[in-house]
């Protein structure tokens, strides 16, 4: 198989299209059997649930060519969960996690030639969504509904090494309380659009939320969950019903435990406790671990003791120790890694 003839090591995180991409559609109460086809039109009514009433949802992973060429991608069946989780929210039919694995792994083998090399750095990133497609003009669920698979090779998200970076505290809300912060909904994202510009036109990277109740306790960013290490070398990340439950979290919380041999906590996490961490990092699909340097609090700064040069030590470890399970230089846990090719 010949792959394409593309700068590998020097690709955007950004789309491009590929050569092929999942489409079913549920109609009259059932799900067809799904087609793989070339045309990347969507082509639907005007009064399409989707674009009334912003019914839609979204995953996000990957697939990696590992050290023995293998392509492989990490942990799917979690992202066809949490589709579920998120389609029963929206009040729309689940795709069930079984088919969502295997319409992953038909799509990425239709694409091989689109999979990035082992040592590029870059992967190939595979988004998986569903959207009401049927006319919907009063307030209610669709009745007809589309799930996609689409493919893109993408660089590295950090351009020239991973750096830490300057987030601050946001005055605005992620999520409303018992709302749907905790699934990955198109709507959640169209809300952090202003605050993630607004902050990036101020001169920082990213936003820290806090919980929309209180505003004492942190929560995520909008785009990454959250993880601090603590004096002596605890791994804390925080816990509430309306932060998204983040892959790529979970799976670090597991490698700290059992390769690190490191004590975890998930749990609630006061922003007063923010000044105690030595190393802050978020965490999440694109970027696996991105290092914080310092949190501005409506003009007072707060710097973290691991500092603006480099990733902490143990943030390290982690990145170090997750990325080489994902790309077949550490062995994996049991189920952790489907193999493609």
């Amino acid at each position: 198989m010949e792959k394409k003839d593309l700068d590998w090591g020097n690709l955007s995180f950004g789309y491009m299209k590929t050569d092929k991409r999942f489409v079913a559609n549920y109609k009259q109460g059932a799900w067809d059997e799904g087609v793989l086809t070339d045309d990347d039109r969507v082509i639907i009514t005007e009064c399409a649930g989707v674009l009334q009433y912003a019914q839609t949802c979204f995953e996000g992973l990957k697939a990696y060519t590992t050290e023995d060429g293998s392509i492989v991608t990490f942990r799917p069946d979690l992202n066809g969960q949490r589709m579920e989780n998120s389609c029963r929210r929206l009040e729309m039919p689940v795709f069930p996690c079984d088919r969502f694995v295997d319409a992953v792994v038909k799509t990425v083998r239709a694409n091989l030639a689109w999979v990035p090399p082992y040592g590029s750095g870059a992967t190939l990133y595979i988004r998986p969504y569903m959207f009401g497609s049927s006319a919907v003009i009063g307030v209610k669920p669709a009745e007809e509904y589309q799930f996609r698979i689409l493919v893109t090779p993408v660089g590295p998200y950090f351009k020239g090494g991973v750096k830490p970076i300057v987030i601050r505290v946001s005055d605005f809300d992620r999520a409303a309380p018992r709302g749907t912060g905790h699934i990955k909904a198109g709507l959640n994202y169209a809300m952090s659009l202003h605050p993630i510009m607004d902050a990036h036109r101020q001169g920082f990277a990213e936003n820290m939320y806090l919980d929309p109740a209180t505003r004492s306790k942190i929560e995520e960013t909008g785009g990454a969950n959250f993880i601090f290490i603590t004096r002596d070398g605890t791994l804390v990340t925080p816990k509430s019903s309306s932060i998204l439950p983040s892959i790529t979290r979970r799976s670090l919380v597991y490698v700290a435990e059992h390769y690190l041999n490191m004590k975890v906590e998930e749990r609630e996490v006061p922003f007063t406790e923010l000044p105690e961490f030595v190393e802050v990092g978020l965490c999440g699909t694109a970027a696996v671990i991105s290092p914080v340097g310092k949190i501005v609090d409506n003009g007072k700064e707060i710097c973290v003791p691991s500092g603006m040069a480099d990733m902490g030590p143990v943030l390290r470890k982690l990145y170090d120790t997750l990325t080489g399970i994902q790309m077949g230089r550490i062995e994996a846990p049991e189920g952790w890694i489907t193999k493609i090719a």
